[in-house]
């Protein structure tokens, strides 16, 4: 049987991390991540020099998927247009990982995650960034902060995303009173 690839090892630590740090919080034991993995603990630091690299890693790898779920596909129209599809397509993902999510959610707000991850993890989220500049641009939003701005977009998102997990049957209509009062806010 071959062994598996480096590639494959550092992606089934990733893969477990999310899963580990999901329920057991940034506190788990390098051990239990790198048991979930199917890997020592030895060779856990063989990918990552610590712990923290790992987890800067992981915030980096969740917050570039994320970003790129929420751009996917994105049509060249106007910008109520374009926030709508990716505000949508973010809904989706969040639902749809909801490990990833709360993994996501942690690492967000970890003293281990370095400015420079943070910054690199911004500019992966660039063209969100610009599609919601474009959207405030003429609102009632346009002098404040783009930090509040961001922050307070994020809090509408993650209400509306527990409210989708809390009742699915009402999805599409929890995901576009979500974007309405995002738009009716920023646009």
């Amino acid at each position: 049987m071959p062994r598996p690839r480096s590639d494959d090892k550092r992606a089934a630590i990733i893969a477990a991390a999310t899963r580990i740090i999901a329920a057991q919080g940034l506190g788990a034991a390098t051990a239990a991540i790198a048991k979930e993995a199917g890997v020592s603990n030895g060779s856990l630091f063989t990918y990552f020099d610590t712990k923290a690299d790992l987890l800067n890693q992981l915030y980096l790898e969740l917050k570039g998927e994320m970003g790129a779920a929420a751009l996917g596909g994105l049509p060249a129209v106007d910008a109520r247009t374009q926030m709508l599809h990716m505000w949508s397509r973010w809904m989706d993902w969040a639902t749809a990982n909801p490990l990833k999510r709360r993994t996501l959610a942690q690492l967000q707000v970890s003293d281990e995650i370095t400015a420079s991850t943070h910054e690199s993890a911004n500019r992966t989220m660039t063209g969100i960034g610009e599609i919601l500049e474009r959207s405030r641009a003429n609102g009632p939003m346009r002098d404040a902060p783009a930090a509040l701005v961001f922050t307070l977009s994020n809090a509408l998102a993650e209400a509306t995303i527990d409210y989708i997990i809390g009742d699915p049957d009402r999805a599409d209509e929890h995901k576009q009173s979500g974007f309405e009062a995002l738009w009716r806010m920023i646009g």
